[in-house]
């Protein structure tokens, strides 16, 4: 690869070929300043060439895949949590390493990344994978990509003009919402069970599974009724750890109710005395322990749910639907939907509106009965005869008349006119 230089006024510029671009096939150059002196703007061309010949060569042997695990996913690890980052791996590894790993990343074109989405979506043999599944792993070639453009790695994006499945066609899991009297019934199914508190604290709150088992007391000011949250244990494979809420909103402070209160007092008086009998201390604090005083895994509190929701008869239901029972009921009562959004910790209130968008058609026809009843006259009492009082004539202003010159309390004006 060799530069050229070219004359623009009294200026040379250094013109380096940078290959073709893989979408349209036309030969990129980059332009860079070289001075006014001819010789010297040669020598700086000739230094450019040599520079992008040698990255060229280490960038031709770079396969997508060893970007993919040796730069990119490293650099990934740093910043984000760590059940994002396993995510992103088991889709590196399981669905895009197989069919791009081995095709160099210079080489790589969209019509190649559309047809492992059309593969993945319509395998010949088994299920598919769902389309959120799909745009997950598009997000991460996008996202590859991109940070390769910005090194130099790649002259063009071409994730960005393959097409991935639309955000409309992604599958919402619409949540199982009980009604009071199964919410009660459920609770009394679960009575006696030594997850009982965190069932109930789920219910009355409206918490997620790992920020109810993240909790420690410091977090829980029983006095105030309130809860800080500000963890949450989640279990990436079968190891747990902690995690802090994506958004500040995840990060609240819930208020609590008489009842809940109760039953955490009496969890921590059992808890208390249950370690102490074994001569265990809750040196970390936490406030859901097992025997041992470490903390319950989010598998456990699971599978103890299932069973429990199967012998109390409702629904067959998530976990994760004790927050979404939490959410409707509390909507169904009037509470404004702000007030909602706050105590779930949603980040946009709009993501309320859309998760609980059931509720809101009989809260509307709610609204339209009593806007029938604000608009109907109102019926006004008559009065009667001499049992309505007249209305009190309003009193006339007397002001004090200013003696005058002569003496007398008439005023100067109306002598005039009177003489007049």
């Amino acid at each position: 690869m060799k530069g050229h230089i070219k004359k623009r006024g009294d200026r040379y510029y250094a013109v380096i070929y940078e290959g073709l671009d893989p979408v349209t096939g036309k030969e990129l150059r980059s332009w860079h300043p070289a001075g006014t002196d001819r010789a010297e703007a040669e020598r700086f061309a000739e230094k450019l060439a040599a520079a992008a010949v040698k990255r060229m060569g280490a960038v031709r042997s770079l396969t997508f895949g060893a970007y993919l695990t040796s730069q990119w996913l490293p650099a990934k690890k740093l910043h984000l949590a760590t059940s994002t980052y396993r995510g992103y791996e088991r889709n590196v590894v399981r669905h895009i390493l197989p069919i791009l790993g081995r095709i160099s990343i210079r080489r790589l074109r969209y019509q190649q990344i559309e047809s492992l989405y059309d593969a993945l979506l319509h395998p010949a043999e088994g299920q598919g994978l769902a389309p959120k599944t799909v745009y997950e792993i598009h997000l991460i070639i996008r996202g590859a990509l991109t940070d390769a453009h910005r090194r130099g790695l790649v002259t063009r994006n071409v994730a960005l003009v393959a097409r991935a499945p639309k955000q409309r066609s992604l599958q919402r899991s619409e949540g199982i919402s009980l009604t009071e009297e199964e919410l009660r019934q459920l609770m009394r199914a679960a009575a006696g069970h030594r997850f009982f508190p965190i069932y109930w604290l789920t219910a009355m709150t409206g918490m997620r599974r790992n920020e109810v088992l993240g909790l420690k007391w410091t977090d829980i000011d029983l006095k105030k009724k309130r809860i800080h949250l500000n963890r949450g244990l989640v279990a990436v494979g079968y190891e747990v750890h902690q995690t802090r809420g994506k958004t500040k909103t995840a990060r609240r402070t819930i208020d609590l109710d008489a009842t809940t209160v109760a039953v955490l007092e009496g969890w921590r008086s059992m808890q208390t005395a249950g370690l102490a009998a074994v001569g265990i201390a809750n040196e970390e604090g936490w406030v859901f322990t097992d025997g041992d005083g470490k903390t319950i895994h989010p598998h456990a509190v699971y599978e103890s749910f299932k069973r429990i929701v199967r012998n109390a008869g409702v629904p067959e239901m998530r976990f994760h639907d004790l927050r979404h029972t939490h959410g409707s009921l509390l909507l169904k009562e009037g509470i404004p939907v702000k007030v909602v959004s706050e105590r779930l910790g949603h980040a946009h209130i709009a993501h309320t509106l859309q998760t609980y968008q059931h509720v809101l058609p009989g809260m509307q026809a709610d609204a339209a009965t009593a806007a029938e009843r604000l608009s109907k006259p109102r019926p006004t009492t008559k009065q009667q005869g001499s049992e309505a009082k007249p209305a009190a004539s309003p009193k006339r202003r007397t002001t004090d008349k200013k003696p005058t010159k002569n003496g007398s309390g008439e005023r100067r004006g109306n002598n005039r006119r009177k003489a007049a």
